[in-house]
């Protein structure tokens, strides 16, 4: 190699450290939006502030009255109405003066909010013992009559159905580790339940509910169309000492059954989804990681459908290494996403959609290819710009499979929200505790974001699950998923 290729060499490599350099300031101090102006000033552009010149007040512009008509601003709509449906404890504030002579004319009413902490409850359920006045000796049954128990949520133990949904939820929904909530019972109740015995009841209603599960993961194969993801987790292992294994949170999203499946795995090999996915049929919408293209290789009945914003980020990125290029890049990207929003805001069937998304949005991806490649035999391979472009061309053909349907989304952001709250849990609980126990986190996760998907209140679901799923039949159970709920209570009430 020459000396000029060893410096141009060296050159490129500098610029990759520049940039990596440059992602890894702002993820750890920047904002994490994404937002692209077409108006964005360039980079190369001066700041107003980095000039030595001395500032002068501008001359005075020559100025014309214009007279125009605009919209009249709505009048502002106040506070909002406080809900119907809470409790109300009236208070009649009478007059200081004498009313004895007066007559009522009418009334004025002011409503403020007040809190009621919650309460524990000690159910005592008392069962009179009877016995038969005259007893027959000759017969066998005994001669004390006393009704039976109701059949418990964890057998011999003093939690109900509602507590238990309480406290889950508080770990799941609201990111409270069982050791703070122990700590809130003990300041507002006195009561300090030890951390094993909520742990076990933890594990008693993750077996009581893993038949549910199941039916979850059956209900969610059945679908033709996916979004997938992972997340890692860590976990405690014995065989790791003062270490955590980093396992996987494989999570799958089904738009049409409305329900979310977490299913953990030790690690984020192809073994994961290759088993879970075994006699999936249908279109799995994910982000470029190569496990997946495995799994088209290894099942053809499975389509793979990419991730736009995914593509997109590449060129957000490289806006720092050229920005002609990344600007007319995402201005492509913000025509796409605006037909794709007049799509939503129209409300159109997946069959409208994919006739407008013909017309509108396949010129674009087409102008977006060609540009791609003109433009990608101009720039440095290794290059922000030229990896961004270099991703697009390997993930072209899953791109525009979305114009094969209209059911099919952009973006994999469907799933990517539904991680989210694993990833505010790992800041308050760090880690897992077990395989198993990650697993239950799993299954807790499943439940919820189901739970979210069809806007159905995770504590009241819960509770109505542990008293009732030891009497539903194993070919009934679906019906208790979060997403036949408001049927199955609507059915009851």
């Amino acid at each position: 190699m020459s000396k000029d290729e060893q410096i141009a060499d060296l050159k490129q490599k500098n610029e990759a450290l520049k940039f990596e350099l440059a992602k890894l300031r702002k993820l750890i101090y920047a904002a994490k939006s994404e937002r692209f102006h077409s108006s964005d000033i360039p980079q190369e552009q001066l700041s107003m502030f980095a000039t030595d010149e001395p500032v002068h007040p501008p001359a005075e512009e020559p100025t014309e009255k214009i007279s125009y008509t605009r919209k009249k601003a709505k009048p502002h709509q106040g506070r909002n109405e406080l809900p119907s449906h809470l409790p109300v404890r009236e208070i009649i504030i009478e007059p200081e003066v004498d009313t004895t002579d007066m007559v009522k004319i009418g009334e004025e009413v002011t409503e403020t909010l007040d809190y009621t902490p919650a309460s524990l409850i000690k159910i005592r359920r008392i069962r009179p013992k009877y016995v038969k006045k005259n007893p027959d000796p000759t017969d066998d049954e005994s001669p004390v009559v006393i009704a039976a128990l109701p059949q418990r949520p964890i057998n011999k133990s003093i939690a109900e159905s509602a507590l238990l949904a309480y406290i889950f939820i508080c770990k799941f929904v609201d990111h409270l580790p069982f050791y703070r909530q122990i700590q809130m019972f003990k300041r507002d109740f006195g009561w300090e339940p030890s951390k094993s015995t909520v742990n076990d009841w933890f594990i008693a209603v993750c077996t009581l509910i893993e038949p549910l599960y199941e039916a979850l993961k059956a209900e969610i194969l059945k679908s033709n169309y996916l979004h997938g993801d992972e997340s890692p987790i860590k976990v405690q292992d014995k065989q790791k000492k003062r270490k955590t294994h980093l396992g996987y949170q494989w999570v799958y999203v089904s738009p049409e059954a409305k329900l979310v499946l977490f299913d953990y795995h030790r690690s984020r090999s192809v073994k994961a989804p290759k088993e879970l996915l075994s006699d999936y049929q249908g279109y799995l919408q994910v982000d470029g990681y190569k496990v997946y293209d495995k799994i088209e290789r290894l099942k053809p009945e499975i389509r793979l459908v990419a991730c736009w914003v995914h593509v997109r980020r590449k060129y957000y990125e490289a806006r720092d290494n050229d920005v002609d290029r990344s600007r007319y890049a995402l201005t492509i990207f913000k025509a796409i996403y605006q037909h794709e929003a007049h799509c939503r805001d129209s409300e159109y069937t997946a069959e409208q959609r994919k006739a407008y998304r013909m017309k509108h949005v396949k010129p674009l991806m087409n102008q977006l290819k060609a540009w791609i490649d003109t433009e990608s035999h101009q720039v440095l391979p290794k290059s922000p710009i030229g990896k961004a472009m270099s991703y697009t061309l390997r993930q072209w053909g899953k791109l525009i499979r979305v114009l094969e349907d209209g059911k099919l989304e952009l973006d994999n952001n469907p799933v990517e929200n539904k991680i989210r709250p694993l990833a505010l849990g790992r800041k308050n609980y760090l880690f897992a505790g077990s395989h198993p126990g990650a697993q239950r986190i799993a299954m807790m996760y499943s439940f919820i974001a189901s739970c979210k998907m069809n806007e159905v209140n995770p504590r009241e679901w819960l509770t109505y699950v542990i008293d009732h799923i030891n009497e539903t039949k194993m070919t009934e159970i679906s019906t208790l998923l979060p997403s036949h709920y408001k049927k199955l209570t609507n059915a009851v009430t």
